[in-house]
């Protein structure tokens, strides 16, 4: 299960609101071993596409060196899909290399301008997609 606060969740789904009618992506940084996700980092789409999603890699490199610096780790992984289901495709599944992290979809396809929008997280190690539980929470405390 995937567990983060209300403000993270908003946070995800304006991000993706913002961007559409591009993929929006980020990630969410948590201490390491902890599996809390803390730290949003929304990232620019360098691919700027309704249909994929593209970390520049500039960016990513300094994302974990960053995190590597204040002992984190990607918790979540997320991005946005304009046209269809909050469910990973054959390209998000191949691109997966976090084994640890919650990979979190938005869908935008029924955007019009306040959603509503669908909010999925999912496991995916060596291929397996595992749809979780969304649990959302005022604070950790």
């Amino acid at each position: 299960m995937l567990t983060l606060t209300q403000e993270l969740h908003d946070a995800i789904v304006a991000h993706a609101r913002a961007d559409h009618p591009d993929e929006a992506c980020g990630v969410i940084a948590g201490p390491a071993g902890t599996d809390r996700p803390e730290r949003h980092i929304p990232m620019l789409n360098a691919a700027r596409s309704p249909t994929f999603y593209e970390f520049d890699s500039t960016d990513l490199l300094k994302l974990y060196r960053e995190m590597d610096d204040h002992d984190e780790e990607p918790v979540v992984i997320y991005h946005s899909h304009t046209a269809t289901e909050a469910y990973p495709s054959r390209t998000d599944i191949g691109y997966a290399n976090e084994p640890g992290a919650h990979y979190v979809l938005v869908s935008t396809a029924d955007h019009d301008g306040a959603g509503p929008f669908q909010f999925r997280s999912f496991r995916i190690v060596d291929g397996r997609v595992t749809e979780e539980e969304v649990r959302t929470v005022a604070s950790y405390a």
